[in-house]
């Protein structure tokens, strides 16, 4: 896998006064998260709460001897789930009551995420749709590697937020 330098971290931000000004920004990347380091504890606490104890996850011997990564690597739905942490550590709109996760249309994992890595969000605003009581939104969802040129998880995600 090819390595890139990484950029410098370019959080950003995306607050919202209400409805309106979600609407007003299709077709942006609105958002950034700030990196986030993947560590072996996070996989096992992962592995146990799903019960995928997979070898190439959570044994840094023999994923180092026999892994084509050279050494342990993250659970693809681990990295598709820090997608939600992400999400609400970078995206706030005023003025709404809740919000739920409505669902993904498509997902993909470009590359594995090795254990000692740092991982990101990036949010690009798709569409947006009104709904009874407020918009269902499409999100383009990149969950990047630092230093390398291909994504960990690229993902259409669907949110609901109600005013």
């Amino acid at each position: 896998m090819s390595q890139v330098p990484s950029p410098v971290p370019s959080v950003r931000l995306a607050v919202f006064p209400d409805l309106a000004a979600v609407k007003a920004a299709v077709g942006q990347e609105v958002a950034v998260s700030e990196w986030l380091d993947i560590e072996q504890s996070r996989v096992g606490l992962f592995a146990d709460a799903t019960g995928d104890h997979q070898w190439i996850h959570v044994d840094p011997q023999r994923a180092a001897a026999e892994s084509p990564f050279g050494g342990t690597v993250a659970h693809g739905f681990l990295t598709l789930s820090l997608l939600a942490k992400f999400g609400m550590d970078c995206i706030r709109i005023d003025g709404v009551r809740m919000g739920i996760n409505y669902g993904l249309n498509r997902v993909r994992f470009p590359a594995p995420v090795r254990v000692g890595s740092r991982v990101r969000g990036r949010f690009t605003l798709t569409s947006v749709e009104d709904i009874a009581g407020g918009v269902q939104v499409q999100w383009e969802a990149t969950v990047d590697i630092e230093g390398q040129d291909k994504p960990a998880c690229v993902a259409e995600m669907l949110a609901r937020w109600y005013a």
